[in-house]
Parts: C-alpha cells; structure tokens; sequence
C-alpha cells in the first residue's frame, strides 16, 4: 500500500464551449480496469448521440494501466492529452471522459489538444482532488475518568480523532501516521501514567482535501 497518493474527491462533471462545441467531462474514481471501462460505457450510452466521447484512465500503485481513446478525434489530440493532465497532476485510480457535441467550427490538431487538455484540467478544479494517507488506526483504552483530558489533548494535538467507542472502558480511536506511532503510544503512555491500554489497529487511508 502506497504511504500517500491523490485521486479525484468523488465522481463529477463540467462542461465547457470552446468555439461553438460542447465538451461536457465526466470524472471518476476507479480502483479496476472494469470500473473504468464500465464508467465510460455509462458515459457513451448517455450521450450515445455525442460526436465523441473520449477517455482515458490510469489505475495502479505505479500506473501500470493506462489508456487513452481519440473515439474518432485525429490520433493524439484528444485521448492522450487527457492522459497527461491525470499524470501532471500526479492522480492515481482516475477515470476521465470528455463528451464533445461538435459545434461546426474545426479546432485543428492543436485547438483540439488545448480543449480536451482543458476540459480535464477545468473538471479536475471543479469536481476536487484529495490525499489519501496510510494511517494506522491507534486505539487507546482508558478508564472513564481520563477521558475529558484524552480528548482535549488530542483535539488540540496534530492527531486526528476518528471515534470513542464507550464500554466497560473507553476506546478512543486515533488516526496516527506509521512513522508516529511509536511517538504516539508514548505521548499517551506519559499523559495517562502508563494507566492506558494502547494498541495498534488496522491500516487505513485518510482522505483529505488538496
């Protein structure tokens, strides 16, 4: 599992008009090359009536799918360009798919290049990119009586919490990179007199807005 990588915040689209056409993009998260294809024949058989609907994705820890469709646009000016903006802005497990409604101006290679490099680039602004971080989920269980200074501490802290889960005693779930751990269980070992029962939990990924 990748320490941090960025995706795309949730599925979303923009249009835009660049000289009378309609380029309306459609992004999405993906973690499979079948979500992916699965995405864009939603997209096609939305806009089945649509002049083009070109894709492109990557998918993978290094990128090891990626791919790109003109959909009938000139080779190179519309599939690969939107490529390019997923890989410039370092995403991972990203779909795209720019739907053009010709307007009857031609942009040329490199008009064509520039809108769909745009279209991307504009939705991408619009829909949101977040960070996705490994954290490990710490859990520390207290007796009642700490856990009015736990939680002030944390929240004031560069810790995350996640939840406080009550029973016989109290567990408080903290979201804790895995390079802080160790710091983490002795911050907590200190505040609560060695009174506290801390223990690592499961791997996660922590999504925060960019």
């Amino acid at each position: 599992m990748l320490p941090h990588y960025f995706t795309v915040k949730e599925k979303g689209e923009h249009e835009i008009i660049i000289q009378k056409s309609r380029f309306i993009t459609y992004v999405g998260r993906v973690e499979t090359e079948t979500a992916a294809q699965e995405f864009i024949q939603e997209i096609k058989k939305k806009h089945w009536d649509a002049t083009h609907n070109c894709s492109a994705y990557l998918i993978g820890e290094q990128n090891q799918i990626q791919k790109a469709n003109d959909d009938g646009e000139p080779s190179g000016t519309a599939g690969v360009p939107m490529l390019e903006v997923l890989k410039k802005r370092d995403l991972k497990d990203t779909v795209t798919v720019v739907t053009r409604y010709f307007g009857g101006i031609k942009l040329g290679a490199g008009g064509l290049i520039r809108a769909y490099g745009k279209s991307v680039s504009e939705a991408l602004n619009t829909v949101g990119i977040v960070e996705r971080k490994l954290m490990v989920i710490m859990h520390v269980k207290v007796d009642y009586s700490w856990l009015g200074k736990l939680e002030n501490e944390l929240r004031s802290s560069v810790y995350q919490l996640k939840e406080i889960h009550y029973s016989d005693l109290v567990d408080i779930e903290t979201y804790v990179e895995e390079a802080q751990v160790e710091n983490f269980s002795d911050w907590m070992t200190d505040l609560t007199n060695g009174q506290g029962i801390i223990e690592s939990g499961e791997n996660v990924y922590l999504e925060t807005d960019v």
